[in-house]
């Protein structure tokens, strides 16, 4: 009997706990049937690190704050070379810690076929994403007006991608929710990768782009918005990507923010004792950024 009272109990402390944990949490899917040029949805995949390495279905995640600080809303995309989409939980409930709503975006990988821009599939998935949150504004308490995007690597380019370039059409309508706009009103893109012409599907080449072009795919249109640039000096995605981003929109007379730490490499490396107190505060770097700019 005391075993079988055991067994309930901790069975009940489990529920309990599942509860508090999904109301934290709220997932919707990004399309509401099937996302463009899917045939069939399929389970995701996963590699032992945590990253999805295969995902035909989007979704999002909203991480709830208990107490709401702000106004704003922050949209993670992942960063995985567009061949997986990480998954940064801790990210998105450090938002959530500080009081500030935060949506996750888990987008479609691997790499489409050749002749299709690699991060194609992805861009689609995060405009529909922006669109889905816009429409969840009211019910969560943030302005659809303060929606910020923030990732690394090939989600700081997705980052920057949505931040420039919203005047973009990645796809066909299809409901009521694509009627709103995909514009976003700040972001943060860590070591941003495919950004010049030298590296535009993997690192940069042997002059590391120091002579290369930006790429034509930031149209760096009339809704550009401010952004916070964070990168690395050592990064096989040259920190020089970085550089003709900020260079661009300073030129446009858009606020930006840039730092770059020397030695640093892509993804700021494990962060040790040896370099923590480099690269170790970039995440509070980047909420000083948003609290300038007055997002937080």
């Amino acid at each position: 009997m005391k075993t079988t009272t055991f067994s309930a109990l901790c069975a009940l402390l489990v529920s309990l706990c599942f509860c508090v944990y999904a109301q934290a949490q709220d997932e919707y899917d990004v399309w509401p049937n099937k996302a463009p040029g899917v045939t069939e949805n399929l389970p995701d995949k996963m590699r032992d690190q945590g990253a999805f390495s295969f995902v035909t279905k989007p979704t999002i995640r909203v991480f709830v704050p208990e107490n709401k600080t702000s106004d704003a809303c922050v949209i993670l995309l992942p960063g995985g070379g567009y061949s997986v989409c990480g998954n940064d939980v801790a990210q998105a409930k450090y938002f959530a810690d500080k009081g500030i709503t935060c949506v996750l975006l888990k987008y479609r990988v691997p790499r489409p076929a050749k002749g299709t821009p690699i991060y194609w599939p992805a861009f689609q998935d995060a405009q529909r994403a922006i669109r889905l949150t816009r429409s969840l504004a009211s019910k969560y308490g943030f302005n659809p007006e303060r929606i910020g995007g923030m990732g690394g690597s090939a989600g700081g380019h997705l980052t920057t991608m949505c931040c420039t370039s919203s005047s973009i059409q990645s796809y066909e309508p299809i409901d009521e929710i694509d009627k709103l706009p995909t514009h976003l009103a700040f972001g943060i893109a860590k070591y941003p990768a495919y950004v010049l012409t030298d590296g535009l599907e993997g690192p940069n080449g042997p002059d590391k782009g120091n002579f290369a072009d930006m790429s034509d795919a930031f149209k760096f249109d009339a809704k550009t918005c401010p952004m916070c640039f964070l990168h690395g000096d050592s990064d096989v995605y040259s920190p020089m990507g970085t550089i003709a981003l900020y260079h661009k929109m300073r030129t446009m007379n858009i606020p930006c923010e840039i730092h770059i730490w020397a030695k640093a490499p892509h993804g700021f490396g494990k962060i040790t004792d040896v370099n923590r107190d480099q690269v170790g505060f970039w995440q509070e770097a980047a909420w000083q950024w948003m609290k300038v700019m007055k997002f937080n």
